[in-house]
């Protein structure tokens, strides 16, 4: 298991992902690096793991040997807003707030699951991962994809939006 933050020396802008990520939903596999030339990478869980709200329970499961550049997002279910309700907005939210049964509310919640990312992985710069997304060992995600499906083991992804049938270039 690698302890060491920085994988390179005189180099803060990469870090292995593992030695900074604290939240017991995320687990990251060892030397799995992060890029980050715009924010400080430490900053990860709170920059690039969005609506990842402790209601759902929800995981990042990232492998080993993946590697992740600058701005790649994975955004979580709790950014989702129910379709099959009387309204659209985000009363699941506001359970505490307005004492309502959190229990009975994460059934309503259109919940796709976990993120699954496997080993050896290559997630290009502003990619978009959401929620419930599996993604198979030695893929490559263009730069800017959003990916919704999953993705099968050695494929290469890229596009506006990555469904079932994965583009290959």
């Amino acid at each position: 298991m690698n302890t060491k933050m920085y994988p390179r020396k005189n180099n803060t802008q990469t870090i292995y992902l593992n030695t900074v990520a604290d939240n017991p939903n995320i687990i990251i596999g060892d030397y799995t690096i992060y890029n980050d030339f715009v924010n400080n990478p430490v900053l990860f869980q709170k920059n690039n793991v969005l609506y990842h709200y402790p209601i759902n329970n929800d995981r990042l499961i990232i492998g080993k040997f993946c590697s992740i550049a600058c701005g790649a997002k994975f955004i979580f279910n709790s950014a989702n807003h129910s379709l099959s309700s009387l309204s659209s907005y985000t009363f699941l939210l506001f359970y505490d707030e307005w004492g309502l049964d959190k229990n009975s509310l994460t059934s309503a919640w259109d919940n796709k699951g976990d993120i699954v990312i496997g080993n050896d992985i290559w997630i290009g710069f502003d990619a978009i991962i959401m929620a419930g997304v599996h993604i198979g060992d030695g893929v490559v995600i263009a730069a800017r994809a959003v990916v919704t499906k999953d993705v099968p083991p050695y494929a290469i992804v890229g596009g506006g939006t990555c469904k079932g049938n994965p583009k290959a270039f």
